[in-house]
């Protein structure tokens, strides 16, 4: 009996040490759970989130479904871990330049053009994945909206227009929650559809730069800012 194995060395050895637990895979690796959830939003928005399997994402991780089991555990849980670590921060970094806008009219629409945009090159998937799952009926972020992100942005943005409109810093014939409306329509759905208008209107050479400076310019007058 050697030193490695004698019942001396095994007393101080952690419980499992030095073996695999049991049914749990190979191929862990720290950058591993974002490839997967990388892996997860793809398919999701090529597929849509009803009709992808664990079994698809797997293979498009390239890994066996029991490591997606291993990290996830079911499909539902895999769902809430992109919305949780994925979709909420992206929103969340669109909220942090709109809070620091204060309630300038002005500033608070330029500061929702400008981190739509950035949030968008930062995550170019956003955009399809909320068109698909936010707006087609039975979309399964929906609820993700009324519940988690509609009070913390849209209905804030909205009550601070209201509130500048009030103060006569507004145009008096805009309904400040259609204006909510108009930015997003402005912004985020041109985002999902750049593919379509880029190549309908040969504006191969207009980027989301571009798109930005367009939007601020159409709503300059429309705004009515005293």
């Amino acid at each position: 009996m050697n030193a490695e194995t004698s019942p001396k060395a095994r007393k101080g050895r952690p419980a499992g040490a030095g073996r695999r637990s049991p049914g749990r895979p190979g191929a862990d690796g720290p950058d591993l759970r974002e490839r997967l959830l990388d892996a997860a939003i793809a398919c999701f928005v090529r597929e849509g989130i009803a009709a992808t399997s664990l079994r698809g994402i797997a293979v498009e991780a390239g890994v066996t479904p029991a490591l997606l089991h291993y990290y996830f555990g079911d499909k539902a849980q895999l769902q809430e871990a992109v919305i949780s670590e994925r979709v909420l921060p992206a929103f969340q970094q669109l909220r942090e330049p709109i809070m620091a806008a204060g309630d300038d009219v002005a500033a608070l629409v330029a500061a929702f053009v400008l981190g739509v945009g950035r949030v968008v090159a930062a995550h170019p998937w956003l955009p399809s994945l909320w068109v698909r799952e936010v707006l087609c009926e039975g979309g399964a972020l929906r609820d993700v909206l009324f519940d988690r992100i509609g009070p913390q942005l849209p209905r804030m943005m909205a009550a601070r227009f209201a509130q500048a409109q009030a103060r006569g810093e507004l145009n008096e014939d805009l309904d400040p929650r259609l204006l909510m409306v108009s930015l997003v329509g402005l912004t985020l759905f041109p985002a999902a559809g750049a593919p379509i208008w880029r190549r309908l209107l040969q504006a191969d050479d207009l980027d989301f730069d571009a798109l930005r400076r367009h939007t601020l310019a159409l709503l300059d007058r429309g705004l009515g800012v005293g």
